[in-house]
């Protein structure tokens, strides 16, 4: 595949207007694709590769949040990059999931061409699933460079996108704890 993306980024140069042999853009197709085959390292892992078996019992049925996990993607309408945060809780029913693996759960889903929409939904549904929790709830928050390099180019603006799942979606004390323990 990287062979093939090398290729098709010096055409893309080719076809800016770019000299492709100029000193400064040798190698850059080739770098292009291996940026490219880095960024999106989504598409070719699962859910169950990235957890590894780290589901632990656990006695404890109150809310765990895991909160400011930092990602990146890159929108699929533009392919530019998105940034943010994302905050996860979840209500564990006897099983609780290995600290480290929601930040790999976040990036397995950010690092495919997305919206932030669906990033959102694609985290909690993986928890739930993963878990088997009585609620989980995921907010993210990005900034988009497809709105503020290009377009309206609106620099200060940002996106709150969230999910609610379980007793997360059915209970206002449940959610505004999940709000207030991350500030928001």
């Amino acid at each position: 595949m990287s062979e093939k993306l090398t290729g098709h980024y010096s055409e893309i140069l080719s076809i800016l207007g770019e000299d492709v042999n100029r000193n400064g853009l040798i190698d850059t197709p080739k770098r292009a694709a291996k940026a490219m085959e880095f960024l999106t390292d989504g598409y070719h892992k699962t859910v169950e590769e990235v957890v590894n078996g780290a589901i632990f019992e656990a006695d404890t049925d109150e809310m765990v949040i895991v909160q400011d996990i930092e990602y990146y993607s890159l929108c699929e309408h533009h392919m530019l990059p998105f940034i943010g945060r994302c905050h996860i809780a979840y209500l564990p029913q006897g099983k609780v999931l290995g600290l480290s693996k929601f930040a790999r759960i976040v990036d397995m889903y950010a690092r495919r061409l997305q919206i932030q929409e669906g990033l959102t939904k694609q985290i909690a549904d993986a928890v739930q699933e993963v878990t088997g929790a009585a609620g989980v709830g995921v907010i993210m928050e990005g900034k988009h460079m497809c709105m503020m390099m290009r377009g309206v180019q609106k620099q200060s603006s940002s996106m709150i996108t969230s999910v609610m799942l379980g007793s997360l979606r059915t209970s206002d004390v449940t959610r505004n704890e999940f709000l207030r323990l991350i500030g928001k």
